[in-house]
């Protein structure tokens, strides 16, 4: 029996021109519509990972200002008046920025409540709204 060889036909009797090779308009909308519920799934997520960073560098921004603070005043009875006063006397290497308000002006000092200490006691952030656990940014 014979075998039949055809040229320039593919098995389902589709013809292709010889030397054009590409991918149909329904094969593109099908990926582009993949990529496009990935894009969906992927960056909403993205974007609460930024936020979350946000605060983590937020609480640890915090903790370290409160602890050098706190060795300020161990070491002269005293508490400092400014952040710049910190970073003068190496407590600190400079006044870290706030990663919500992108500013290293917007800390809040809280004041010693002991009227024979002077100074500031406590830092808060500045920044405006609440954190992703529905708590004050000013609050911390």
């Amino acid at each position: 029996m014979a075998q039949r060889i055809m040229i320039g036909s593919e098995p389902g009797g589709a013809r292709r021109l010889p030397g054009r090779r590409g991918f149909t308009l329904i094969e593109l909308l099908v990926v582009m519509s993949i990529i496009a519920t990935l894009l969906m799934i992927a960056v909403p997520r993205y974007f609460r990972s930024l936020e979350r960073s946000k605060e983590v560098v937020l609480r640890q921004d915090l903790a370290v200002i409160r602890d050098s603070i706190d060795k300020f005043y161990g070491d002269l009875a005293r508490y400092p008046e400014s952040l710049a006063e910190l970073v003068e006397r190496h407590y600190l290497r400079s006044v870290p920025t706030d990663p919500e308000t992108n500013s290293n002006e917007t800390w809040i000092l809280v004041p010693s409540e002991d009227a024979d200490v002077t100074g500031a006691r406590d830092v808060r952030s500045g920044a405006q709204g609440v954190a992703s656990d529905g708590t004050p940014f000013g609050s911390w």
